[in-house]
């Protein structure tokens, strides 16, 4: 169970989560988010977990001060979308189109976000399930469902009932890091492990595997900017 820190100085607490198994206390920051996140022993004192934070104050300032600039959904921003820098501009009338370079939103300045959102996770869901079906049958695999999520700490995931989840935020990534990410979600409908035999199903489907997999940790926490107005939760 997680619990929150204030720590003097931060503009944000840090969560604190008690870990089994923890023999030392370890701090980070997520890119992504920029939550930090403290984990400790179970039985260390909270008093010991503040000295730390405090000790590492320093530490935690410089991390939250390198982290992204939030980008909200607005008029006249730039989004990438599926790897291209595309303009957003708001017109009269109703639903969301693609224009040459600009992806024009009906509406209002204020359903403007809401619009442009549900239209990505839209493209996103069309766009992975078609990926998923083509390489599902390839690996002569079923999948029950696919879901579209705003996760943070993965892009995609697969459950046992045979669930497909992705974030929809992939589709703001070049068409082949998307493919990637299908690829290697379908992949565990065969295997539910990271094992040789799951990474050899991988490479069947996406040879070029490893350039798109090191595309999203390099570029991956940056598309987490796009859509907010403050990059900490």
């Amino acid at each position: 169970m997680a619990t929150t820190l204030a720590v003097e100085g931060l503009a944000h607490p840090v969560r604190v989560i008690r870990r089994r198994g923890a023999r030392r206390l370890t701090l980070s920051v997520s890119r992504a988010t920029g939550v930090a996140t403290m984990t400790l022993p179970p039985r260390m004192p909270m008093a010991d977990a503040q000295a730390f934070a405090l000790k590492h104050r320093d530490w935690l300032h410089a991390r939250a001060g390198a982290m992204p600039q939030a980008v909200p959904f607005e008029n006249g921003m730039t989004l990438p979308y599926r790897g291209r820098d595309l303009r957003v501009v708001r017109r009269e009338g109703r639903g969301v189109r693609m224009a040459g370079e600009t992806i024009e939103v009906g509406g209002s300045s204020d359903t403007l976000p809401g619009s442009l959102e549900r239209w990505l996770k839209g493209q996103a869901r069309t766009r992975l399930r078609a990926r998923s079906e083509a390489h599902a049958e390839a690996l002569g695999a079923k999948f029950s469902r696919i879901a579209i999520r705003d996760t943070r700490s993965r892009w995609g995931s697969c459950s046992s009932s045979g669930t497909l989840s992705y974030s929809w935020r992939v589709i703001l990534a070049p068409d082949a890091v998307l493919d990637y990410l299908a690829a290697h979600e379908v992949s565990h409908l065969r295997e539910m492990n990271h094992s040789a035999q799951f990474w050899g199903h991988v490479k069947a489907l996406c040879p070029d595997y490893r350039e798109w997999q090191d595309w999203l940790r390099e570029h991956g926490p940056d598309l987490h900017r796009y859509g907010r107005t403050d990059c900490t939760v």
